[in-house]
């Protein structure tokens, strides 16, 4: 979970920081392209209303002092024309920011601004009078119709597009015609001072279509410009005719327009210079600088990802420590002695050590449990032939009974109980404490069964049960014969002691598989399914009231399970009630 906060952090904070940080560069590169554009548009409005570049200089300082730039211009050969860091300043940079020419303007930095730079007038320059001769007429224009207005170079107003019809006429007060045009071309025709220098604009445009044009591709008198002639007549009646869809239709025409007027005011603005924009100092300026509020900005979402960071790993934190917190309560109260508590398991790691504690205070539990149990067998099975003993030794003492052969009998046998019970204790002790130690070595196993069952052959017999044995071939094994003969002699004899009269005890023992199988079968009265479970448990017995008739520790079993495990091998018990049971041992073959 810290991993995929970490990660997650780290992935929200580069997106954050890099979308503030592209917005911040963003911002300041467009400040700086606006300063730019501001000092380009200056320059370029001083050459296009000046005929050369003397007295650009006040301009220039002006502009550094308002922007902070250093400002220069240079002629196309680096021939300074104006510098704003002065006789001192460092060498300028190799390349210029831009080149400044009113009859090519810059798209990037002047977008919108057209071809050539409407403030460059030339001989169009109109004075007061003319202007407000025309505006007047674009008043009465706008009465008749709705337009669209342009504004030519000297601000001189031509109408793009109208919804009166040519020669149309203004009503007067009483709704009659009133004389007066109204439609566009009453706005758009040239003033009388205006001619001349449209006359020499046409005729510089057919010249460029003369010399661009050969003569066979000159168009027919039917096409609506045809130079010289139709030129001519629509500059007459046209004052912006090289704006008119007729013109930039046609891209050669557009172009030959677009050449003529780049001509006609060539001598009227100043010719192109190179404009350097750097640091005060010289150097190149650093558009990508933060400003404050950029800097701030990112400051801002870096803290706002911090808090956020911060809530999160808190809020994961919390919900790690709280199981845990309740881990710890829990492990104090079963140190003190609480086998019974338990913890809620929540999902992830912590939900599997919570789930690991629960099953270790099961664990615990029912090791307390079977310890209690085992300290109260022990108890019961140790006091009943101590009682005995006690009894009989006590009457004899007192002279109630004669110490004959049949009562030392008695009490012979009570002490070979107390003998074998101890002997089974201290094997599970050292099993327990993994101290049992096997002496390994070849054994047969035939000879294992026949001595097993010689053993038990006389009890067998005294309880009227049939005992029997059945080996296939040569089995050998590498184990303790001691041992196994221990197990052997345990599963036997419990198979004897729970047979009835009349019943069986069959001792098989095969191979194969690189296994030794062994098996004890009896037809006694079997278990039931939920005794079966337990029958390996210490001090167990399916019916308690039959433990002095039977006879036994109640140990065996477990002794049993121990030793074939420490040979690497196991033991299972099947059962049905009234039929019988079978004791399976398995162990590995050879030096297994």
């Amino acid at each position: 979970m810290s991993a995929l906060i970490a990660a997650c952090s780290i992935a929200v904070t580069a997106w954050l920081a890099s979308q503030a940080t592209t917005g911040a560069i963003r911002q300041e590169q467009g400040e700086a392209l606006a300063v730019d554009a501001r000092i380009y548009d200056e320059l370029l409005g001083f050459a296009a209303t000046h005929p050369d570049w003397s007295g650009v200089q006040s301009t220039v300082d002006r502009l550094a002092v308002e922007t902070g730039r250093r400002v220069a211009l240079t002629t196309p050969g680096r021939a300074v024309l104006a510098d704003s860091g002065g006789p001192g300043a460092p060498e300028l940079p190799v390349n210029a920011r831009v080149q400044v020419d009113p009859l090519t303007v810059n798209a990037v930095l002047k977008p919108g601004g057209g071809e050539v730079d409407p403030r460059a007038v030339g001989p169009f320059a109109l004075d007061g009078g003319s202007l407000a001769e025309l505006e007047s007429r674009l008043a009465r224009v706008r009465q008749c119709a709705a337009v669209v207005v342009r504004r030519l170079p000297g601000e001189r107003p031509w109408v793009a597009e109208s919804t009166a019809p040519a020669w149309t006429t203004a009503p007067d007060g009483n709704g009659r015609d009133g004389g007066q045009r109204c439609d566009a071309l009453w706005v758009n025709a040239p003033l009388e001072v205006e001619w001349p220098a449209l006359v020499d604009l046409e005729g510089r445009t057919a010249a460029c279509l003369a010399r661009t044009s050969p003569p066979s591709a000159a168009p027919s008198p039917s096409t609506p410009v045809s130079p010289p002639v139709s030129l001519r007549a629509l500059a007459k009646r046209d004052a912006g005719w090289y704006l008119r869809d007729e013109v930039t239709g046609d891209p050669e025409l557009a172009a030959c327009a677009l050449a003529a007027r780049r001509e006609q005011l060539a001598s009227h603005v100043a010719q192109p210079a190179l404009l350097f924009l750097t640091a005060p100092t010289g150097g190149e300026p650093r558009p990508i600088d933060l400003s404050t509020a950029g800097a701030t900005r990112i400051a801002l979402t870096g803290a706002g990802i911090l808090v956020v960071a911060g809530l999160a790993s808190w809020g994961t934190a919390t919900a790690v420590v709280r199981p845990v917190r309740a881990l710890t309560a829990a492990a104090r109260r079963m140190t003190g002695g609480d086998r019974s508590v338990r913890v809620r398991e929540p999902s992830g790691e912590v939900g599997e050590l919570a789930g690991a504690f629960n099953a270790l205070s099961e664990r615990l539990a029912e090791v307390e449990r079977q310890r209690r149990a085992m300290v109260s067998d022990v108890a019961h099975e140790l006091r009943t032939p101590l009682a005995n003993i006690t009894g009989w030794l006590e009457a004899t003492q007192d002279g109630l009974a004669e110490p004959d052969p049949a009562l030392i009998a008695m009490l012979l046998e009570e002490a070979f109980l107390l003998q074998h019970m101890v002997d089974d204790l201290r094997d599970l002790a050292q099993a327990d404490a993994g101290a049992l130690r096997l002496h390994r070595e070849p054994v047969d196993v035939v000879e294992l069964v026949a001595q097993t069952a010689a053993a038990h052959r006389v009890s067998a017999r005294a309880q009227g049960v049939r005992l029997e044995v059945a080996c296939a071939g040569e089995l050998v094994l590498h184990g303790d014969p001691v041992r196994l003969r221990q197990v052997l002699a345990n599963l036997v004899g419990n198979a004897v002691r729970h047979t009835p009269s009349g019943g069986s005890v069959v001792v098989r023992g095969r191979g194969g598989g690189g296994v030794v199988v062994l098996e004890v079968v009896d037809t006694g009265e079997g278990l039931a399914p939920e005794d079966l479970a337990r029958v390996f448990d210490r001090f167990w017995r399916a019916d308690p009231s039959r433990n002095r008739a039977t006879g036994g520790s109640g140990l065996g079993l477990a002794i049993s399970r121990h030793l074939v495990e420490l040979h690497g091998g196991s033991v299972v018990a099947e059962s049905e009630p009234g039929v019988g049971s079978v004791f399976r041992v398995v162990l590995p073959a050879g030096d297994a």
